[in-house]
């Protein structure tokens, strides 16, 4: 049942415009490089919500010698080709391509953030209910404008809901941009730390104030050295007992597998995919690790580590080290993520890209020879870790957010009419 002062109303019957574009030559040089924004679908998905820019331009000779037109400035461009019902507002006049349909609102009767924020709402069941299938998945205006939209009556509760929608959308790029920095801060301290550590007075060293060597991994402080890493900390193994033997799984050991690649990379793993019994480690390869020990996979998933939060034992698809005196568990693990690029870059197979076993055994690290300073370092980082995962934390929180709102608010199940002038109201 549609609440109390709302309708449903045709979209087409809301715009005073809705038209797609196209494409000009491009055997005709002179039709591109010009000063109007010519809007594609990758244009369409490489912004959030509002498209200011584009990859292509188009001159005017292009604009007239093609279907496109000049679209203006704060209407819907809504992709109906490839990616289909992708929204957004374009801030400035633009063409489009013939994949994208544009449309302008007409103000007395839909607020245009509002008629936004629904199409995305709408976006998947309109989608699945409509698109047809050609080469590819493709939406067509004739469809589209068949599109029924639920609305409020009165303008000013549209565009009081697209406020408060807009107003989680800037914190949520507010925060996705905290996320994005923090994790350009920690990549930073990460090469900082890792090359330069902390002096005696917690300061960064420099080769402006300290003194550096040159070693087989490039210059280092002096009080720091160069080991292999199986010197400074026993390599384990890792097994997959027999899959025959049902008695040799679901026995409370918990297995580190392939299946468990999204859980690293986290700092910490503490729940796996599988578990062994212990029938399984006895009647196998596998070793039950102590907790503190670290992980990295050296298969799909390449270069990807964590450190055991409790016993594990782990797949022949990883490596396993447990650390000692000399060389700290979590100096480890972020000097291991400071090198993934370089595990993704060695890699080779065809099936499961994989690093062979030799590689690691003639893997170098570099390390203060004073483990209170590889601790200094490690805290650092994992501060900085903590800082992030706040971060994304509070942004899965405001995402969620939004899914709850629009749900509430672009149905008519939750009202905004108490946010009104009292006038305003009254006529809703």
């Amino acid at each position: 049942m549609m609440a109390s002062g709302w309708t449903t109303t045709s979209l087409p019957k809301l715009l005073s415009a809705m038209k797609s574009g196209g494409t000009p030559s491009t055997s005709r040089t002179d039709f591109y490089g010009g000063e109007i924004p010519f809007v594609s679908i990758e244009d369409m998905t490489g912004c959030e919500k509002y498209l200011l820019s584009t990859k292509k331009t188009l001159t005017h000779a292009g604009l007239d010698g093609s279907n496109a037109w000049l679209v203006p400035s704060n209407s819907i461009l809504y992709s109906i080709y490839a990616t289909l019902g992708v929204p957004r507002i374009n801030l400035v006049p633009v063409a489009t391509n013939q994949a994208i349909l544009a449309m302008i609102c007409r103000p007395q009767l839909v607020d245009q953030g509002f008629l936004y924020y629904w199409l995305d709402y709408a976006r998947e069941s309109l989608v699945n209910a409509n698109s047809s299938q050609t080469t590819q998945k493709n939406l067509s205006k004739s469809v589209i404008g068949t599109f029924s939209v639920d609305h409020p009556h009165v303008v000013a509760e549209q565009s009081k809901i697209a406020e408060v929608l807009s107003t989680v959308d800037r914190a949520i790029a507010q925060t996705e941009a905290l996320v994005a920095k923090q994790q350009r801060i920690k990549t930073g301290l990460m090469q900082d730390l890792l090359t330069r550590g902390i002096d005696e007075h917690g300061q960064l060293r420099s080769e402006a104030t300290h003194t550096f060597k040159d070693s087989a991994l490039g210059r280092i402080p002096v009080e720091w050295e160069v080991n292999l890493l199986d010197v400074v900390a026993e390599r384990g193994s890792g097994h997959t007992p027999s899959k025959q033997h049902q008695e040799y799984w679901n026995g409370g050991v918990k297995w580190i597998s392939l299946a468990d690649s999204s859980a690293l990379d986290r700092v910490h793993i503490n729940e796996t995919e599988y578990e062994i019994s212990d029938l399984g480690l006895k009647n196998s390869s596998a070793v039950l690790h102590p907790a503190g020990t670290v992980v990295l996979s050296r298969d799909a998933g390449v270069g990807k580590s964590a450190v055991m939060q409790t016993c594990m034992a782990v797949s022949q698809h990883f490596m396993a080290w447990r650390c000692g005196e000399r060389l700290h568990n979590y100096f480890l693990y972020y000097w291991l993520q400071r090198d993934k690029p370089r595990f993704e870059g060695i890699a080779s197979g065809s099936t499961i890209v994989t690093i062979g076993l030799q590689f690691f055994k003639k893997y170098q690290i570099a390390h203060p020879s004073d483990p209170n300073e590889q601790l200094e370092i490690a805290k650092v980082l994992l501060k900085s870790e903590e800082d992030g995962k706040r971060s994304e934390e509070t942004l899965v929180k405001l995402q969620s957010l939004k899914t709850a709102l629009m749900q509430d608010l672009l149905t008519g199940k939750v009202r905004v009419t108490p946010l009104l002038p009292q006038a305003e109201t009254a006529s809703a």
